[in-house]
């Protein structure tokens, strides 16, 4: 349990609040690069409470600005883009990328007035399918070489959806390791031939056991947690008891606000959690493929066919109760609501409420990764109040070497899993000539 201070001490994310200074000195996920496609490429964003607008000039620069005019407060989304920037239509002020006004039209002729004006404006970069933004002071940090990140386009998929509740315990399901063999248990095993682009529908590694049937038929996992360059690796052991065989699966904690899991043998996800404001957050996912090319059409259907546009609002949720049903929960999946385990997480972060209350919270030894994680993020929120954010994870001079990290789901052998789970993810690894085998 925590007071209500600690938990708004963890939860909060406006600007000046503890939280959400940390999060500023981070590039975070703003936008798809889809959504800028089409003949008039802007979007609105709402990032960290900030409203702001996301667009490209003529020469197809994207800026991000915020969306009220200092004019007089008109929103900017509607704006022309001409003339080398954004145009309000109340009366004519122009901006371009970075902010400045370059034109007052309404004023008199020869008037310098615009040459004052400076909205509030962030930089930002697109990689494989997402616009990043850093909202923070300063210059922003390294982009860390992270397989999602610099492996080639072709090779990456990716995607978001909009959940209503707080960052933090959309995040923290992403470290839970135990609850997939019960928020995720399937009574019965799919064909993993027609699972592609779908979590937990392979088999793992080095077995033809489906990974549903393990993790339905041993949900005690041994948890353990380890601090890393990039934030924390969580390894889950399930022993299947024939003193053979180990069941070794290895997650990670990107700091501050992502995960990096295995989705099949040949794919792994990152996955940010990134507030909208405290009680709603998008999740922003890029699949990167060890293997062949990312399949997108396919992919993007498949989500599509979940999610309204243009918000990206997932169909199933809480108004038509996440289409819950009795009948299949007592005899095909553990939660009744469905084989999208994004739907399940979905359920189960929401559910909470807005914002978590921890105050009437117990956790156990199977939350040891949220136990780790919370407290890195103290520790880490009090550098930045103490002006040492050196000290932040992928904030130093260390961050360029950080690859991977490496994520797998094998089955190896019981006395040397330790070394085993490491050979097993660089040899898929290897299978991609742009990734690096040498494993962090």
């Amino acid at each position: 349990m925590m007071s209500r201070e600690q938990n708004d001490y963890l939860t909060r994310t406006a600007k000046g609040e503890p939280a959400g200074e940390l999060l500023r000195r981070y590039w975070l996920p703003a936008a798809l690069t889809d959504e800028l496609a089409g003949d008039r490429p802007l979007v609105p964003v709402t990032l960290l409470g900030e409203s702001l607008v996301l667009f490209r000039d003529e020469s197809g620069k994207p800026g991000l600005i915020q969306r009220h005019c200092p004019h007089r407060g008109a929103d900017l989304c509607y704006g022309r883009l001409e003339d080398g920037g954004l145009r309000c239509v109340f009366h004519g002020w122009l901006f371009d990328t970075k902010g400045r006004c370059l034109e007052q039209p309404a004023e008199p002729e020869g008037s310098r007035m615009h040459e004052g004006i400076q909205v509030r404006s962030y930089p930002v970069t697109e990689t494989n399918g997402i616009v990043f933004a850093y909202l923070g002071p300063g210059e922003p940090p390294p982009t860390p070489a992270l397989d999602c990140l610099r492996a080639p386009e072709s090779h990456v998929f990716s995607f978001k959806g909009l959940w209503h509740c707080n960052w933090l315990q959309a995040l923290e399901v992403g470290i839970d390791p135990a609850h997939a063999s019960f928020l995720h248990r399937f009574l019965e095993d799919e064909n993993p031939a027609e699972g592609y682009g779908k979590q937990f529908r392979d088999r793992t590694v080095n077995t033809d056991i489906p990974v549903t049937e393990l993790l339905r038929r041993h949900p005690r996992p041994d948890i353990r947690v380890e601090r890393t360059l990039w934030g924390l690796r969580l390894i889950s052991l399930r022993d299947p008891g024939d003193g053979e065989r180990m069941h070794v699966r290895v997650t990670n904690q990107v700091f501050p606000c992502a995960i990096t899991i295995p989705m099949s043998a040949e794919m792994n996800i990152t996955q940010w959690h990134v507030p909208v404001d405290d009680t709603r957050c998008y999740w922003y996912a890029m699949f990167t493929s060890y293997g062949d090319a990312v399949d997108k059409d396919t992919m993007r259907a498949q989500r599509l066919a979940e999610h309204e546009l243009p918000d990206y609002r997932p169909k199933t949720n809480a108004s038509n109760s996440y289409h819950f049903d009795a009948q299949e929960q007592r005899t095909r999946t553990y939660t009744g609501m469905g084989f999208d385990i994004n739907v399940h997480d979905q359920w189960a972060c929401e559910s909470m409420g807005p914002v978590q209350d921890r105050t009437d919270e117990h956790l156990g030894h199977s939350d040891a990764g949220i136990i780790q994680y919370r407290r890195l993020l103290r520790e880490m929120i009090g550098h930045v109040e103490a002006g040492n954010e050196t000290a932040l994870p992928l904030r130093n001079t260390e961050a360029g070497s950080v690859t991977g990290p490496p994520a797998v789901d094998a089955m190896v052998g019981h006395a040397d899993w330790s070394r085993e789970w490491v050979d097993a993810e660089l040899d898929r690894r290897q299978s991609a000539p742009w990734a690096n085998p040498s494993g962090q």
